[in-house]
């Protein structure tokens, strides 16, 4: 393909992004500096539509791009624009106040959809290296206890264990013991080593039991099993033409097992990078419409993956940009913690 016929796809893509109108030859002469009559316009239009990159809706329309099209356009683009300064200094401010993992997720999630304003999806990280930090048992009422379980990477989890009696002298020494079992190991040393308290002859099967129980299901949680999801209203925002496709987006954007392996399928391909997927491209059928940005985020230790869907018609290299920042700030954020 020529330079001339690529300028015209690329004008294509940008004014119908803008418009979410098809795009006609006049048009294009009067916004872009093609340097060519509307005539010559037309004829490259018919080639790129003829070539599978357009389409026309209507038989007096102007073209459209196609998934193709778009492919074409993301696979060429020169530059991926720019944050500005007052964006890294939002993303920056934005994430400083996170206390723990927990936090930071929800933190990024809600940026990543202000930024894009895009549907966002954030992984919850897993740390090769995690370990028990601390466990404490607090005193909810005469028969409830709060089993609390916090991990290196600032990771919270807490479980409410009901008992049939228990004194707080008990609850000392308790802690005591699981401490001295778990703490410094990684989840599966913690795992066997309450595995060996719960075998000793003296082990009090009523009280610190339960709470072992409860720990050992904290333990074999993995918190990269899940993502959060923020941004559905701005699916809204793209007017009649996609109205049909909403329904069918949202339902799968509500399915974990979906949302995990579109993450994972799309980061996989380009470790390091920022993977883009439009249309087709996507496994899953109801997001034929849709395109994801991707990106891993994290350090060597800890590693999850967040992204953006929107309509294939998004502005892709805006959207490109943001999710890199937030992916580099989150990974820089968490290495530092």
């Amino acid at each position: 393909m020529d330079d001339r016929k690529l300028r015209v796809l690329g004008a294509i893509v940008t004014d119908y992004v803008a418009t979410r109108e098809p795009v006609g030859s006049k048009a294009l002469v009067e916004r872009h500096s093609l340097d060519v009559s509307p005539a010559t316009i037309r004829n490259d239009m018919a080639v790129l539509e003829e070539e599978g990159y357009l389409a026309q809706p209507h038989t007096s329309a102007g073209r459209v791009p196609t998934d193709k099209g778009y492919r074409l356009f993301v696979d060429r683009l020169a530059t991926v624009k720019p944050l500005s300064s007052a964006e890294r200094r939002a993303i920056s401010s934005f994430l400083a106040g996170a206390v723990d993992v927990d936090d930071i997720v929800h933190r990024t999630v809600r940026l990543l959809a202000q930024l894009t304003r895009q549907v966002a999806i954030v992984q919850y990280p897993a740390s090769s290296s995690a370990t028990v930090r601390h466990v404490e048992v607090i005193s909810l009422s005469s028969d409830r206890v709060l089993v609390i379980l916090i991990d290196s990477t600032a990771r919270i989890d807490q479980h409410p264990v009901t008992l049939s009696e228990y004194t707080e002298d008990e609850l000392e020494t308790w802690r005591g013991r699981l401490n001295a079992a778990v703490a410094g190991r990684k989840p599966q040393q913690a795992d066997a080593a309450l595995a060996e308290l719960a075998a000793e002859p003296e082990f009090d099967e009523a009280g610190l039991g339960l709470i072992v129980a409860a720990l050992r299901t904290m333990l074999a949680y993995d918190p990269s099993n899940e993502v959060v999801v923020a941004g559905m209203p701005n699916l809204m925002r793209y007017g009649a033409s996609y109205q049909q496709a909403i329904g069918p987006v949202v339902d799968a954007l509500e399915e974990q097992v979906v949302l995990l392996r579109l993450l994972g399928d799309a980061v996989a391909e380009h470790p390091g990078e920022v993977t883009v997927r439009i249309g087709q491209e996507n496994p899953y059928v109801p997001l034929h419409s849709t395109s994801l940005v991707a990106s891993e985020y994290g350090s060597d230790e800890v590693w999850a993956s967040l992204g953006v869907v929107g309509p294939t018609s998004m502005d892709y290299s805006s959207t490109i940009s943001a999710v890199r920042a937030v992916a580099r700030y989150v990974g820089r954020f968490l290495a530092e913690g």
